[in-house]
């Protein structure tokens, strides 16, 4: 009996010790093969890129994944409380594994015969998200654990808070709790409720399952868990509970993705800031860059504009491009590059070149008074002309646009009616090497050699360009370079300045110049075609633009404060409607967009300041 007994217990022994050798083994083997921690002491996840406009308001987020990063001392208690009572009510007690939690969750997963439930600690979700696959098998719960547990050694409760609470997803792109607070609530982390924190704190499990945006009941029934847990563990007190579980579910969400309307200028922004910033920087995010948009004016603007393009034409919408630049600093308040960018996403107002028509007259204008060939109070026959042609042996007669002719009329009444026998006359006046240095002194890229139908804008351009050229008219004389980033800051919140902008301008006429052409191009808007203008209420000037067989409409004007360009034409270039020149339907949505901002009434000036006179 005793030599059984024996016998029994050395083979107790010899199994208890290759259960233990094998779990050695085991767990020698996993921690081998498991990863490193130490990544985790100084924890820095890939960021947003913050965009804000000039005003500071956000207008979106660029990078992979839509995360700003707070210090965990930036987060309530409030806020930290509803995600333990939720998720993990021991946190502060455990060594990175609960026990009693895993017992219960390892019984209905053996009943179920795979994982059901989790029963994982906020230690061990950080062990997943951050080092481990999202596999559901036991052998990377087993490693979830050791990792849990050599987490708990390596790092500070309040370090392992600080992961999770900026890395957790919680719905609708947003990573952590400050993306979390800003997009259902519009406010920070540091400013939410307690009711506001425990439907954050609910979303873990389930971020679309309990998305408060597109299932609000589940949302709500959750949050209420939430806030009856709280009162469970001690955190809250019921009569607080019960008062809160009254409440309805507010929101007050704020869709930071990139908005529709001002993708076209975002996407300008992001190529700048590839060119600019290292790649791994621009990759690794965290950075806010303050751009030169005006959000809200692009979004009045955008929706005004094309609400006009659709009244217009109802069916078989041709596109459009607007640019609006500050004249003071070239800052690019509103950019348009199509009528909708979910549908294209072709810049039309960056990348589009097309002939400009009579709104590219102003610069034969300005250039003939500039070299003193042609007095500003002149007069010039409106009559056919004949030209030699650019073949041999063919002729050019360029006409009007209305097949009329008005006989002699003055250099002001000839803009402002768009005479294109004036302006092939001024071209003559001015000669090709007059008409070359013009195109440079402009930084015009038109294509080599010059001829006289650039009298007419048959060369092409951008509605970038040519709202640029604009803007040597209410500068007196200065063409400003557009620019769409101010400054970008290190850090989203409380960052130092790493990159500014400067504001660049080239004198290109005299003051005295533009001072005259200011007179005649307010002109255009008083008398003129581009007359539909002058509902602003503010003194404005500019030029309309047509092109043969009406492909393409042009209006391009400014105000004391800002010059703003307008096209519209089909990708493929075919005629708009019949009779649609730019006074028709450029100039119209000019209006539209111009009357979504606020303007000062300040006058152009029309006269050269004594200074400068004298």
């Amino acid at each position: 009996m005793n030599s059984l007994a024996k016998l029994i217990g050395l083979i107790l022994l010899i199994f208890i010790l290759f259960l233990s050798t094998m779990g050695l083994i085991l767990f020698l083997y996993l921690k081998i093969s498991l990863p490193s921690i130490s990544k985790l002491k100084n924890y820095q996840p890939k960021q947003a890129i913050l965009l804000v406009d000039h005003k500071g308001k956000v207008i979106g987020y660029l990078g992979e994944e839509r995360r700003i990063y707070v210090s965990i001392k930036k987060i309530p208690p409030h806020v930290v409380k509803a995600f333990l009572a939720a998720e993990d009510a021991n946190f502060f007690k455990h060594k990175g594994i609960d026990f009693f939690s895993l017992l219960r969750a390892l019984f209905r997963n053996l009943i179920s015969g795979r994982i059901v439930q989790g029963g994982s600690t906020i230690t061990q979700q950080v062990a997943k998200s951050l080092l481990l696959t999202p596999e559901r098998t036991f052998s990377r719960k087993f490693k979830e654990m050791i990792l849990a547990w050599q987490m708990e050694r390596y790092l500070s409760k309040e370090e392992i808070l600080n992961i999770y609470m900026n890395h957790i997803y919680l719905g609708e792109g947003a990573y952590g709790v400050e993306a979390a607070s800003l997009t259902y609530f519009g406010k920070h982390v540091w400013e939410l409720d307690l009711l506001e924190a425990a439907t954050l704190a609910g979303l873990p499990p389930g971020p679309v399952k309990y998305s408060p945006l597109n299932n609000p009941s589940a949302a709500l029934s959750r949050r209420n868990y939430v806030i009856r847990r709280m009162a469970e563990v001690g955190f809250i007190s019921w009569d607080l509970a019960n008062q809160l579980l009254t409440q309805p579910l507010r929101l007050n969400p704020h869709n930071v993705n990139i908005p529709a309307h001002s993708a076209y200028f975002i996407d300008v922004v992001k190529a700048e800031l590839e060119r600019l910033l290292p790649k791994e920087v621009f990759e690794w995010g965290g950075l806010k860059v303050v751009t030169t948009l005006d959000v809200d004016w692009q979004k009045r603007g955008t929706e005004s504009a094309v609400n006009i393009l659709t009244k217009q034409y109802r069916g078989d919408l041709p596109e459009i491009a607007a640019v609006c630049m500050d004249n003071t600093d070239g800052g690019v308040r509103f950019l348009l590059g199509g009528k909708n960018y979910l549908q294209s996403a072709y810049n039309r107002a960056i990348l589009g070149k097309r002939q400009a028509g009579s709104a590219f007259k102003p610069f034969l204008w300005a250039e003939a008074i500039e070299k003193g060939l042609i007095s500003p109070d002149a007069v010039l026959p409106d009559e056919p002309i004949t030209l030699p042609g650019a073949n041999a042996g063919e002729d050019w007669s360029p006409g009007n646009y209305d097949g009329k002719y008005l006989g002699p009329i003055t250099l002001r009444q000839a803009l402002a009616l768009s005479r294109n026998t004036v302006a092939v006359r001024i071209a003559v006046i001015l000669g090709m090497e007059n008409l070359i240095d013009m195109v440079r002194r402009m930084d015009l890229k038109f294509p080599q050699p010059i001829n006289l139908s650039v009298a007419l804008g048959t060369y092409e351009i951008s509605p970038l360009d040519l709202t640029a050229a604009f803007t040597v008219f209410p500068t007196l004389g200065h063409k400003i370079t557009p620019r769409f980033i101010e400054a970008i800051y290190d850090k989203i919140y409380d960052g130092k300045e790493i990159y500014r902008t400067q504001n660049e301008a080239k004198q290109v006429y005299t003051s005295e110049t533009t001072a005259i052409m200011n007179g005649f191009l307010q002109e255009v808007i008083r008398g003129g075609t581009g007359r539909c203008a002058a509902s602003l209420g503010v003194p404005s000037g500019g030029k309309t633009g047509t092109t043969q067989d009406y492909k393409d409409a042009w209006f391009v004007a400014y105000t004391a404060d800002y010059t703003c360009g307008v096209w519209v034409g089909y990708d493929k270039a075919k005629t708009l409607l019949k009779g649609e020149t730019g006074g028709k339907i450029a100039c119209p949505i000019w209006l539209a967009i111009m009357q979504s901002t606020s303007h000062q009434v300040k006058h152009l000036p029309t006269q050269v300041p004594s200074t400068v006179a004298n």
